[in-house]
C-alpha cells in the first residue's frame, strides 16, 4: 500500500527510503493501515527479520513498518553514525517523515534498544506502546558500576570473528542464537536466512553496532518511560541472558509486564514465535 510521498522520500528505484539528519538513506518497508507498529531488527539482521509478525500485524488491522538500520540490509553503508544516538535519530526521521502518531514500538535484541532510545529522546506524545523481545540490558558490558555484565573480552571476540571471516562467523553464531546447541529444532532454512541477512550488512556497521549494542547504558531510558510495556524474554536465551537483561530491566520500567517464555532462545522462531506472535497481537489490541 502506498502512503504517498513526503519530503526526502526517494522513489527513483521502486524502493522507498527516507533521508536521515546527516543525508545517509534509510529503507523502510511499510504494509496495511491503521495504528502504526514500527519493528527494529536485531544485530546481525535487517527488517526482512520480523516479516511474519508485520503481515500479522496488517492482517489484523495495524500498518506495519520496518526499517533497515543504517549500515544494514537496503540501508546506506555509512562510515559514521553507527551508534546507538543516531540509530534512534534516523527512527525519529522515519517517524517525522510518515507523520506517526499514536506509535507501538517493537524491538528485538539491539532494536530493543534502538526504540527505548528513541521512546525516551524522541517519542513524547508519539509513543503509545513498548514491546521488546530478547532486548538488550540496561548495560551489557561488565564494568564498575555493572559488575553483573559480560566482559569486554566477549564483544572483542566478536569483532574478532567478525573481522577475520564474518561469514563462517555468523553460520556458527545461529546456533547459540537459536538454541539449536539446547535442541529447538530450528530448521536449516532459518539458520541460512540468519547468515543471508548478516551478510547484507556492511562490514564496518556490523563491527560498529557491536560497541552500540554492548556498550550503550539504557539505564536512563527505561526510567523514564511511562507507557505500557510487555518486556518478553526466553528463559534460555544464550545471547542476551535474561537474569542481566530483562530481569533488571523489569525494575526499572514503570509500566510494564513481563513475559518469560520457558526454554525459548534469543533468535524468534519456531515455537517461540508462534507464542510470541500471539502475544504481541494481544498487547497491540488491549
Amino acid at each position: 500500500m502506498c502512503h504517498g510521498t513526503f519530503p526526502g522520500h526517494i522513489e527513483g528505484d521502486g524502493m522507498p527510503y527516507i533521508t536521515a539528519a546527516d543525508g545517509a538513506q534509510i529503507f523502510y518497508k511499510d504494509w496495511g493501515q491503521g495504528q502504526p507498529v514500527i519493528f527494529s531488527h536485531g544485530w546481525p539482521l535487517n527488517g526482512d527479520a520480523w516479516d511474519v509478525e508485520m503481515k500479522l500485524a496488517a492482517d489484523n488491522g495495524f500498518r506495519a513498518i520496518a526499517h533497515d538500520r543504517r549500515g544494514h540490509g537496503r540501508s546506506e553503508q555509512t562510515w559514521a553514525g553507527n551508534d546507538m544516538d543516531t540509530y534512534a535519530a534516523d527512527l525519529a526521521a522515519l517517524v517525522d517523515e510518515l507523520n506517526l502518531t499514536d506509535i507501538i514500538l517493537v524491538g528485538h535484541s539491539t532494536g530493543g534498544g534502538e526504540v527505548v532510545r528513541f521512546a525516551a529522546r524522541h517519542g513524547a506524545g508519539r509513543v503509545a506502546k513498548i514491546a521488546t523481545a530478547g532486548a538488550v540490558p540496561p548495560v551489557m558490558v561488565k564494568k564498575e558500576s555493572n559488575p553483573d555484565g559480560l566482559p569486554i573480552e566477549v564483544f572483542d571476540g566478536i569483532r574478532e570473528g567478525v573481522l577475520n571471516d564474518r561469514s563462517q562467523f555468523f553460520q556458527d553464531l545461529s546456533e547459540s542464537f537459536f538454541g539449536i546447541n539446547h535442541g529447538t529444532g530450528i530448521s536449516q532454512g532459518q539458520r541460512d536466512q540468519f547468515w543471508r541477512l548478516g551478510m547484507q550488512m556492511s562490514l564496518k556497521g556490523a563491527y560498529d553496532c557491536i560497541k552500540a549494542f554492548s556498550e550503550s547504558d539504557f539505564t536512563e531510558d527505561l526510567k523514564s518511560l511511562d507507557v505500557p510495556f510487555f518486556l518478553a524474554h526466553g528463559d534460555d536465551d544464550q545471547i542476551v541472558p535474561i537474569a542481566d537483561a530483562a530481569l533488571k530491566t523489569v525494575d526499572l520500567v514503570k509500566n510494564v509486564q513481563l513475559k518469560v517464555y520457558p526454554g525459548a532462545p534469543h533468535g524468534i522462531a519456531g515455537e517461540y514465535q508462534k507464542a510470541l506472535d500471539a502475544d504481541l497481537i494481544e498487547f497491540f489490541k488491549s
